[in-house]
């Protein structure tokens, strides 16, 4: 009997062990956000602060502002002995002359003196803040293969090698300091070696030889090195493997510094799509875990339009978008890396081009570019300073506005982007108006986009909105807050100007206030 007891005993003890575990055991978490496009889709592509921002910077710095010459893409052209009079074309000869044959000076050898001794990441954020930026950061990792942050994944990276210095890391931490957002720019998808195996598309096979690739591939370049370590520098690694390669450096400046906006440069179209899917579901599930509201942002056609924001490289919309959108332009006329040399654009002609894009849902994206040791230069820094003064005099027209019933008219001539739309360096004047409203549609904003003539009537059209029927009550010049006299007729606003020192010479701006 008393065995009998012992074993119900043991039995109900064990029972109560396995609920126990069973109770114990954590339960899975299941990530918000699935690895499909579908899943991806639900994710609110375009955040509140993201359309109140209209304005980012980020830069184009790394190994290849140590050569200064040419442009960014130094490290493909200076493997090209056959682009005679193309862009690029001089770099082969110049690197030749200056460093060696690349038999014996290769862009590895660069990194030794890419040595940013005058950066100072807190200077650089209260600089990008006071130019009037929401958002900001580097670009992560250019086509190069070098990376800005303090990589695990990649042992090219800053913090290991040239500057010795966590340069995403560090500059993230000051901006979201002063409550700036984050950006991380992408490049690298073009860095992967993809055309080993074909010798038609080798270097010295023409001008445009392995165009999906940065470095070009030849059996006597150290660029088809098979060395462990050099060779994830130059790209040279079978598909699965640079895929993975790739993926992993994007999750892990996710993962690590938590940025409010991942953007991609073209070629992310060579990434597999279940790829693009792991590397987007991981950037918004880890967002949701940090109460971040993310943002994915890509070129042409290489994610889909309910994923991310379209980004146009130098240019713009002709019309009012259906979707928020981006542009990347440059502050300089040429490179986007700071090269020997380089002109600069006049703050003018900036200022007013961003103007336009915000008339079209647009958000702008300015890149400066920063020399190899750390310097921002005073040309960089003057128009970044316009820039600054002139947001800061009308921010009530530029932070958190929205779109009017169109989005302007005037004189200026079209020019053609290279990247599709417009040009980012139309030349407008004081007979291009340009239009946005507050949130609330009770204030409409007119741009002028120069100063107009003192003390004369302006008859500006399509001010008064079919679709609403609020009437006028007050017109006056933002900055100053010089009421003005006006009248109506029909869809047409007249207004009498006041003196010059009353106005903005690079954009003036008319504040409509409507009835509630």
């Amino acid at each position: 009997m008393k065995f009998k007891f012992l074993l119900l005993a043991v039995f109900c003890l064990s029972l109560t062990n396995c609920k126990n575990k069973q109770e114990r055991t954590p339960e899975v978490e299941v990530p918000k956000y699935a690895e499909t496009w579908e899943s991806l889709a639900t994710n609110n592509k375009e955040p509140e602060w993201f359309k109140d921002s209209k304005f980012g910077i980020y830069f184009h710095w790394g190994v290849y502002s140590v050569p200064a010459f040419g442009n960014e893409w130094y490290p493909r052209w200076m493997y090209f002995p056959d682009r005679g009079d193309k862009w690029g074309g001089q770099t082969y000869e110049h690197h030749k002359n200056t460093y060696g044959d690349v038999s014996k000076f290769n862009y590895h050898d660069f990194i030794p003196m890419f040595k940013a001794e005058q950066f100072d990441a807190a200077a650089w954020a209260d600089l990008f803040n006071k130019a009037g930026a929401k958002f900001a950061g580097p670009v992560a990792q250019h086509h190069d293969g070098f990376a800005m942050w303090d990589s695990k994944v990649n042992p090219w990276n800053a913090n290991d090698m040239g500057p010795k210095k966590n340069i995403l890391g560090d500059l993230f931490k000051e901006l979201k300091a002063l409550d700036i957002k984050t950006i991380a720019t992408f490049h690298h998808a073009k860095v992967g070696q993809r055309y080993a195996k074909d010798s038609t598309n080798w270097a010295g096979n023409g001008p445009e030889a392995g165009r999906n690739s940065h470095f070009p591939y030849h059996p006597e370049y150290i660029t088809s090195t098979t060395d462990p370590k050099l060779k994830l520098f130059y790209g040279n690694l079978e598909a699965e493997e640079f895929n993975k390669y790739w993926l992993d450096q994007v999750n892990e400046v996710v993962d690590n510094y938590s940025p409010d906006i991942i953007w991609f440069d073209s070629w992310l179209d060579q990434i597999p799509e279940h790829y693009l899917q792991k590397m987007v579901a991981n950037h918004f599930n880890k967002a949701v875990k940090n109460n971040q509201e993310p943002i994915v942002a890509y070129k042409q056609k290489d994610l889909p339009t309910n994923i991310g924001i379209l980004d146009i490289e130098q240019g713009g919309k002709t019309e009012i978008s259906d979707d928020y959108w981006l542009t990347d332009i440059t502050i300089s006329h040429n490179s986007w890396c700071y090269i020997e040399g380089q002109t600069y654009k006049y703050p003018a002609l900036v200022i007013r081009n961003m103007i336009d894009v915000w008339s079209k849902k647009g958000i702008v994206l300015l890149n400066i570019s920063p020399r190899a040791d750390g310097v921002i230069i005073d040309e960089q820094r003057h128009a970044l300073s316009e820039i600054g003064s002139w947001i800061e005099k009308h921010k009530e027209a530029v932070y958190e506005t929205r779109t009017h019933s169109i989005y302007g008219y005037g004189v200026a001539a079209f020019e053609k982007g290279h990247f599709g739309g417009q040009s980012a360096t139309i030349k407008y004047n004081n007979q291009d108006y340009r239009f946005t409203t507050s949130k609330d549609k009770n204030t409409l904003y007119i741009y002028a986009l120069g100063r107009p003539k003192a003390n004369t009537k302006l008859h500006i059209k399509h001010v008064i909105d079919t679709n609403n029927s609020k009437s006028i009550k007050k017109v006056s010049v933002v900055g100053s807050g010089t009421e003005l006299e006006w009248s109506t007729d029909f869809e047409t606003l007249i207004f009498q100007t006041p003196n010059n020192e009353l106005m903005d010479e690079i954009a003036t701006v008319f504040k409509v206030e409507l009835e509630d």
